[in-house]
């Protein structure tokens, strides 16, 4: 332990150097504007600011850009509550419980939970870091691709928790995102795969961006229309520091939920091509799954604000992890803070931490400051966050509709990907009045692509032997831990029959 606090305090006394702490406050502000707005996210953010860090030395360009990745997993949570549009993937589960407690007048209580969530999971994650990052980097290598595939399956047996009791409509929303999840070109042959009419749009994989935009942008200004006649009415929220105070007393009904969601995402964070975006939906699922009232999940849980919020922003965190001590980006984001590092001329790797001690105590020092940072700027912009809920419809929905026009063409600059999102959002409407729950879907496309890459490197490696998935002790743990969460639904919709007629059985 005190081989831990004293670089640990070095690293804290590096973070609150006037250049670093000026480039840390800097970076969580725009982090939060930049995950706030659909289409840009933390990878674009970093990406489009990373010449900047050119102009001052590496510490202070790692601190500032981690902490644009800090603040962007923070503000994916506001437009997701306030416009119902997912400033990033990893925002879009807070978008299931927070845009309806929003739309019932409890907007600031939504921002609210995702802050101190956020808060709670970054805590967990960086305190996590600091103490079991060698044994957690140790594990993490352990996992080839029968475990990353077994996660995968993991991540889709919580999704049965998303349907509620209709099973059968959840696995068709699976399916559906399956399907869209393999269009282009084969992994393996490289062969064209689903390129309908043989468009253009077609050959490249289809953005998850695209889909979940078009889903909870449009789809939402449709629907809203139709149920609304076109004149949305948001019971008024006003934001007073009262209502602050009540609203950080309610964060004991979800504190436990946020601790261990952070546990979960920041272990899940670590592993390679898996992201703060499968953590978030298993966190989601799984908070869920073993609620004491899970019909509520999906109508305005404040819970199902909290458990996706936390473990994404523990998420960013453990991506850092391999990042740092393998040299192993954890994430898209973090690929880019790699290559900046290499520019700046260090060597991510296990030797990282002998040669230049100071740049990565200082980094894991100012993750500490910028989470405290990032949550009272948070805190502190709710007001103006929740005077966006009580707009006219007349003219939110025309800047819903710009903005995700923009969000849709912004990250690829194609045309072809506007129609998509226009055809995606019709798409939503449609499955929304017939009671098809549409979250399955737009989560599958983000992990299909990943578990079909998974599936075939274990067949390949196996020879086409199945059995290599439960002869591997951890992808056994993990796929019997899925068919348990399978099953839990299941048996919760048997439970009250039997207590029914356990009860008529007494009367009588």
């Amino acid at each position: 332990m005190e081989t831990i606090i004293e670089p640990l305090m070095l690293g804290l006394v590096e973070a609150v150097q006037p250049i670093n702490l000026a480039m840390m406050i800097v970076g969580c502000i725009v982090g939060l504007f930049v995950g706030a707005m659909p289409g840009l996210g933390s990878v674009n953010g970093v990406a489009i600011l990373l010449p900047l860090t050119f102009l001052v030395p590496p510490n202070a360009a790692i601190i500032f850009l981690a902490a644009i990745y800090y603040g962007a997993m923070y503000g994916g949570a506001i437009s997701s509550i306030t416009l119902g549009i997912p400033g990033a993937s990893t925002a879009v589960a807070t978008v299931f419980d927070g845009r309806p407690l929003a739309m019932s007048g409890k907007g600031d209580q939504a921002l609210m939970a995702a802050a101190l969530a956020s808060f709670i999971g970054g805590t967990v994650s960086v305190v996590l870091f600091t103490l079991a990052a060698p044994p957690l980097a140790a594990f993490a290598l352990k996992f080839g691709p029968q475990e990353e595939f077994a996660l995968m399956v993991l991540a889709f047996a919580t999704f049965v928790g998303l349907g509620g009791d209709d099973i059968p409509k959840t696995l068709f929303s699976i399916f559906i995102g399956l399907v869209l999840a393999t269009v282009g070109y084969d992994i393996i042959s490289g062969k064209p795969r689903l390129v309908f009419f043989d468009l253009a749009a077609f050959q490249r994989q289809i953005s998850f961006l695209v889909l979940a935009i078009g889903i909870y942008g449009i789809g939402e200004i449709l629907w809203t229309m139709e149920t609304s006649g076109g004149s949305m009415q948001v019971n008024y929220v006003k934001s007073t520091f009262r209502s602050i105070i009540d609203n950080i007393k309610r964060a004991k009904t979800y504190f436990f939920t946020a601790i261990w969601s952070g546990v979960l995402g920041y272990i899940v964070g670590i592993l390679p091509a898996a992201g703060a975006t499968p953590g978030s939906l298993m966190a989601y699922g799984l908070a869920k799954t073993f609620s004491k009232d899970p019909e509520s999940f999906g109508k305005g849980n404040v819970t199902g604000v909290a458990a996706p919020e936390s473990a994404n922003n523990a998420a960013s965190t453990g991506s850092m992890l391999p990042m740092l001590t393998l040299g192993i980006p954890g994430s898209p984001t973090t690929a880019i803070l790699l290559g900046g590092m290499i520019i700046w001329g260090l060597r991510p790797g296990p030797l990282l931490f002998v040669e230049h001690p100071d740049f990565v105590w200082g980094l894991i020092g100012s993750l500490y400051m910028a989470n405290i940072f990032t949550v009272i700027i948070n805190v502190a912009f709710i007001p103006v966050f929740v005077k966006v809920l009580v707009m006219p419809f007349t003219i939110l929905a025309p800047i819903i509709f710009v903005l995700c026009l923009v969000g849709g063409y912004s990250p690829n600059a194609l045309l072809s990907d506007v129609w998509l999102m226009v055809i995606f959002g019709v798409a939503g409407y449609i499955l929304r009045k017939l009671d098809y729950p549409v979250a399955p879907a737009v989560l599958a496309i983000v992990l299909g692509t990943l578990a079909e890459r998974s599936l075939r490197q274990s067949l390949l490696s196996s020879q086409g032997d199945p059995m290599t998935f439960v002869e591997r002790p951890i992808s056994g743990i993990i796929l019997l831990c899925a068919v348990g969460l399978v099953l839990v639904p299941v048996i919760r919709k048997f439970m009250p029959k039997k207590e029914a007629a356990t009860a008529g059985a007494s009367e009588g």
